[in-house]
């Protein structure tokens, strides 16, 4: 088909489903953990980070089982399957009903969704790392020797099939994630979320079987890498046994394996040697960045996301893929060109540098952003604490008093104070006092730790009151919003809303909160009284709010609220998260891309598959690294650990540029050359001396 193999396209369209379906199901991943299985950010980020390192540590197992045993075909089919029933068993663990017995919309057993669910991720990680290594290589085993173009045009489309898959998916698993669905009780639909990547993983596997017959299977030919790893071996055990100072010392300590192995292999083994030892450091930048998925994730649901439409707080890890599109082609035209004939002399390891110092930024500004988010969040009381609202429900003012002499608060008709702290051992009683009228409400027997609001209306001749519990400890989750209403009218109302019903309140008296989508949406509250019905439509509450409604009266059909504010909405936008996806973004396209490029040019033609297995390697270890410190950090604030991340990235970052400073650049092809010269040589003087010697046996 216009010059390319018809195998190809099954490939790239295969690579498309398994990507959409990957990283669909990765992009909602920390928020099933906090939602669904109720952990906190700590415990989310550390397994998510967990299965991300394992994603990248089974690469070396993929390779290894495709080059000395399988081939790369059947290790695709093979993990294929393994990783089709790993995200349907994710899909099936997070089905609420399936030990919601009772049907109160909670799991019963979730020691079984837990099992589920890792042994799904488990499979997941075996599956889309095995397979990692070898579809693009099988691909490029499809074509001729004299197909360069057409190679260079195939992996142009498989990485474009790559984030494409990406892309899309990152939009719609989280708009599924977002819609309700269930049996017995609506949920947020994880069901789905991870359903529909778990049916492109099965048409991703189907596609790749049905081109079966036309590609080209290359049979497995052993792997360099273990051919490595044993020339290292016997280095340092011969190097071990010849420790004592009368066996003379050799130029590099690898060239104690001379005894086993050829001296090409070995010179290969030190020029990748050279280049491991510079990824040392690089761990650490894959530490912040995939924490694009876990704390920056986490951080926007603590954000307003009206964009005109609701965005997600996990859609938002879009902006790195769009970003990327972008970047790429404006850095290698505009900024190298520019940096060029600037005549400065940015080498690819000074590249890499780069990209490390705006990952370190963009922590930074990470942490400011946190910052201004932790000013809008609410305070809630700590161990031996009680916070007390005033809320005046008539209209006459009034004057509170705490016994003894703790605080005296006037409060003006329908008005609420904002939450004062007491120590809950001083609490005693309160008076209030409009006019001639006083009345005392006892406040033993308040419970640290909790929030409370004393709702009081002034009448002509006494003060009704009511202690309410106000049950809500934190912050609404995902965006969500809540709403709860008080009766001041002076009988008994029904409140509905949006057609539901809520509670049947008698005068003073409150409902339950009840859980309201995020947005502009309004919503229709209607009431009804022993004497008349009205209605009224609501205000937009944003997003993470929480609010207590007074129904006051009716008048013409249209019924009288005011609005108290219990939590206030999330008022720092998601879009001020931008600037650090955009710091981020620039740090990969200089640090990931300059990395590779510069791998594979220092890398030995056959060994470019072991330099690939350690930058999978690095990625892996800088997850590890995200949940050893999310496991054992013992800051409070958020803003803090971001500042550690950048801080800690700063310092490697200066260690790298002081390992670079001293890095020769080499020609692999050149130094191979020769050796092979070399070869040739030593052949040459072996045969001539085999005749020489030939000759001198007749004479």
């Amino acid at each position: 088909c216009s010059g390319f193999p018809l195998s190809v396209f099954f490939i790239v369209i295969n690579e498309f489903c398994e990507r959409f379906s990957y990283y669909g199901m990765r992009a909602v991943l920390v928020l099933y953990f906090k939602y669904f299985l109720h952990w906190d950010d700590n415990l989310a980020t550390a397994i998510y980070h967990t299965f991300v390192a394992l994603c990248y540590l089974t690469p070396i197992l993929g390779a290894i089982l495709a080059d000395s045993w399988l081939g790369k075909f059947k290790t695709i089919v093979s993990l294929s399957i393994v990783y089709t029933i790993g995200q349907t068993v994710l899909s099936v663990g997070s089905i609420n009903d399936l030990s919601d017995h009772n049907r109160d919309g909670s799991p019963d057993n979730v020691a079984l969704h837990i099992a589920l669910s890792m042994l799904g991720l488990i499979l997941i990680a075996l599956g889309t790392g095995g397979i990692k290594p070898c579809v693009s290589a099988f691909g490029g085993d499809q074509f001729e020797d004299d197909q360069e173009e057409q190679r260079s045009t195939f992996f142009s489309l498989f990485y474009l099939s790559v984030n494409a898959g990406s892309l899309i998916s990152t939009i719609v698993t989280p708009n599924l994630r977002a819609t309700e669905c269930g049996i017995h009780t609506k949920q947020r639909c994880y069901p789905l979320a991870f359903g529909i990547p778990a049916v492109l993983m099965a048409v991703s596997l189907i596609v790749f079987v049905a081109g079966s017959r036309m590609y080209k299977k290359v049979k497995p030919q052993g792997n360099v890498m273990l051919q490595v790893c044993k020339c290292i071996g016997f280095a340092i055990k011969n190097r071990f046994r010849h420790r004592s100072k009368e066996y003379p010392k050799r130029e590099h300590w690898l060239d104690w394996a001379n005894e086993k192995y050829d001296k090409l292999l070995i010179a290969q083994t030190k020029m990748v040697l050279k280049v491991l030892f510079l990824y040392i450091p690089l761990p650490m930048f894959w530490a912040l960045f995939d924490q694009q998925g876990s704390r920056w994730t986490l951080q926007a649901t603590a954000m307003n996301g009206d964009f005109g439409i609701p965005i997600q707080p996990d859609q938002m890890q879009i902006v790195n893929p769009i970003l990327i599109v972008i970047m790429v082609p404006v850095v290698d035209s505009f900024v190298y060109p520019l940096i060029k004939k600037c005549k400065i002399n940015f080498t690819p390891l000074k590249k890499i540098t780069v990209g490390m110092f705006l990952a370190s930024m963009a922590f930074v500004a990470a942490a400011l952003l946190q910052v201004q988010i932790d000013k809008t969040s609410p305070v809630f009381p700590a161990a031996g604490q009680t916070q007390i609202r005033l809320m005046n429900l008539g209209s006459v003012p009034a004057t509170v008093q705490f016994q003894s002499q703790l605080q005296s608060v006037d409060v003006a008709p329908k008005e609420a104070t904002d939450y004062m702290i007491f120590r809950t051992s001083q609490l005693q009683s309160l008076s209030v006092a409009s006019g001639s009228l006083m009345k005392n409400e006892s406040l033993e027997g308040l419970l640290e730790g909790k929030r409370y609001t004393f709702a009081f209306q002034v009448l002509s001749s006494d003060i009704a009151s009511n202690v309410l519990f106000d049950n809500v400890t934190s912050k609404p989750e995902e965006g969500k919003n809540l709403i709860r209403f008080v009766n001041s009218h002076v009988s008994r109302v029904e409140v509905i809303l949006d057609g539901k019903a809520v509670a049947i309140l008698p005068p003073l008296n409150a409902s339950n909160y009840t859980t309201i989508p995020g947005g502009k949406q309004q919503h229709t509250i209607n009431i009804t009284t022993p004497l008349y019905a009205c209605t009224i439509s609501s205000k937009k509450f944003g997003f993470g709010s929480a609010y207590t409604i007074s129904i006051n009266n009716c008048t013409q059909s249209n019924v009288n609220i005011t609005y108290f504010e219990d939590i206030p909405p999330s008022s720092v936008h998601m879009a001020w998260q931008i600037p650090q996806y955009f710091l981020l973004t620039c740090g990969e396209v200089v640090f990931s891309v300059t990395g590779l490029e510069f791998s594979y040019s220092q890398a030995p033609s056959n060994m470019k598959s072991v330099l690939q297995a350690g930058w999978l390697l690095s990625v892996a270890v800088g997850n590890i690294i995200v949940l050893i410190v999310a496991g054992a950090s013992k800051l409070s604030k958020q803003w803090a650990e971001y500042v550690l991340f950048a801080a800690l990235l700063f310092v490697v970052c200066i260690i790298f540029a002081i390992m670079a400073s001293f890095y020769t650049y080499v020609d692999p092809n050149e130094i191979e050359a020769q050796f092979n010269d070399q070869e040739k040589e030593d052949k040459k003087d072996q045969d001539d001396h085999g005749k020489a010697a030939e000759a001198d046996s007749k004479m």
